[in-house]
């Protein structure tokens, strides 16, 4: 949860759709490997974009492509978390586009790259030259010409104009979105259909999507990296989206890849152009030794300014409060709201309000903001020493606890939402409840951010003690071999290098 503070609202409870993953899909929408246009998202003025004065005042001043990039490149790093800050990475990225760029489909284009400070694995493009991609997506490769793929295919979105060709489709359709905000806005069903209405409008077409793989093939196979990178790549994308998917049979339709060429067809298409290039492992360049250098140290995961999930808990050095999720539950932690979900169609959301009224929490919980309240049910109490409250509510299919608790003057949030008529709603509530509390100072300073270490195999090592020192997972070896690209069958041996997550 990045911020301390989120804007109060109602709570939308009117309909749960298949399952709880559904309640919370529009607390949070993941994108996965996105060539998406962000416009609309959340918008801080005090985050800027870090300019090149020479390339985007000067080169690009008098191209109304760049303006549009212009204009949306704040939002993108709002809505992303800022940019990531590090000179080593930074060169590393430069580098890779830099070698591209002399090899595009227009080598006068400049080109502004920003990595976004962000867990998701992500990477996009704006018109003008405005390039993105997200820490997440740095730490998931293993070698530069994998980078240089992702970067390629974004690159063939600006030089072909797809951005611009984007653009007309969104102005054409903004008044059907209007209607359907404005008469369903208080639905979750509305809802439902107005975000699944801006993923089709932010997606790049299937054509779009295809003409840029092979346009990104190409710049791999010409700046000198190893072509079949982009196949290799997308299938350590696909791999990771199966590993952190909560429900494999839960609605996917707001998925990025929902509107998507599926990976396998994207992949045989990037192998079939690679040919072109000569046989696999026998041409291009990985890079692997430069880039392994470039991103150790890389941060991983939460930052700090959003709180850091260990295991069942999250941790808030910051704002110092933490709390468990029972056994069983993955927890989310996305910049609005923190959500989890578990065994039995459950689903939690907690987040924060700036408590600026001072009023008791009894008549906070009913003032509004729940649906389905039941008045009868809401009772102060005490969590751990804090002044809380809570209460039932009641929609469709679904029942829901209610707890809120003061600290200062903030108020934090818990909904807990259970099919109707489950015995576990109680159970669950409890435990949120009770393992809520202030951090101690000694957990604070102990509190550290993982990041990526690049360790060299030693003598007697295996992929099992190697994956022991993962941390921040409690599925180590299957995240270790996620993060090095390695099958159950790979082995290891001394004097390879390897990427774990450790403080």
């Amino acid at each position: 949860m990045v911020r301390q503070t989120v804007i109060d609202g109602r709570i939308p409870t009117r309909r749960g759709g298949k399952n709880a993953r559904v309640l919370v899909v529009f607390l949070a929408t993941t994108l996965l490997s996105a060539c998406q246009s962000m416009i609309e998202q959340t918008y801080e003025p005090t985050v800027t974009p870090s300019s090149n004065p020479q390339i985007v005042e000067e080169v690009q001043k008098n191209d109304p492509r760049a303006q549009l990039g212009a204009r949306e490149h704040p939002r993108i790093v709002a809505s992303y978390g800022g940019e990531y800050k590090d000179a080593k990475t930074e060169r590393l990225v430069a580098r890779i586009t830099g070698a591209l760029t002399a090899v595009s489909e227009n080598p006068q284009q400049s080109y502004r790259i920003t990595i976004l400070n962000s867990p998701a694995i992500n990477a996009f493009a704006l018109p003008g030259g405005y390039l993105y991609v997200t820490r997440g997506l740095l730490a998931l490769a293993n070698d530069a010409s994998e980078v240089a793929a992702v970067l390629s295919h974004e690159m063939a979105h600006v030089t072909a104009n797809h951005g611009i060709e984007r653009q007309q489709r969104e102005e054409a359709e903004v008044i059907a979105s209007r209607v359907v905000s404005e008469v369903l806005s208080s639905n979750l069903a509305g809802k439902q259909a107005l975000a699944r209405g801006k993923l089709r409008l932010a997606a790049f077409s299937r054509n779009q999507e295809l003409q840029a793989d092979v346009i990104g093939v190409r710049m791999l196979g010409e700046a000198g990296y190893d072509p079949y990178a982009a196949g290799r790549f997308l299938d350590s994308m696909a791999a990771y989206a199966r590993f952190t998917a909560v429900d494999p049979e839960s609605d996917q339709s707001l998925d990025f890849l929902s509107s998507h060429p599926n990976a396998p067809q994207r992949v045989e298409l990037a192998r079939r152009h690679a040919r072109a290039f000569g046989v696999e492992s026998a041409i291009g360049d990985r890079g692997r030794d430069y880039y392994l250098a470039g991103i150790d140290g890389l941060l991983y995961g939460d930052s700090p300014q959003e709180g850091y999930v260990r295991g069942q808990t999250f941790l808030h050095g910051q704002l110092g409060i933490r709390f468990d999720v029972p056994v069983g539950f993955q927890i989310d932690n996305k910049a609005e709201a923190v959500l989890a979900t578990g065994p039995g169609d459950i689903a939690i959301r907690f987040d924060g309000v700036a408590d600026t009224a001072r009023r008791s929490l009894t008549d906070y919980i009913a003032s509004g903001w729940v649906t389905g309240l039941q008045p009868d049910t809401i009772r102060p109490i005490s969590v751990n020493g804090l002044e809380a409250a809570t209460a039932r509510a009641s929609a469709d299919r679904w029942d829901f606890d209610v707890t809120v608790i003061r600290i200062d003057n903030q108020i934090y949030r818990f909904l807990t939402a259970v099919p109707k008529g489950s015995s576990a709603l109680e159970g669950t509530a409890s435990q949120l409840r009770s393992s809520f509390r202030r951090m101690t100072q000694a957990e604070v300073q102990s509190l550290k951010p993982l990041r990526i270490r690049v360790v060299t195999v030693r003598s007697g090592d295996t992929m099992a003690t190697l994956a022991a020192r993962m941390m921040g997972t409690d599925r180590k070896l299957d995240l270790f071999r996620l993060i090095n690209a390695m099958q159950i069958t790979s082995t290891v041996k001394p004097g390879d290098k390897v990427k774990i997550i450790a403080e």
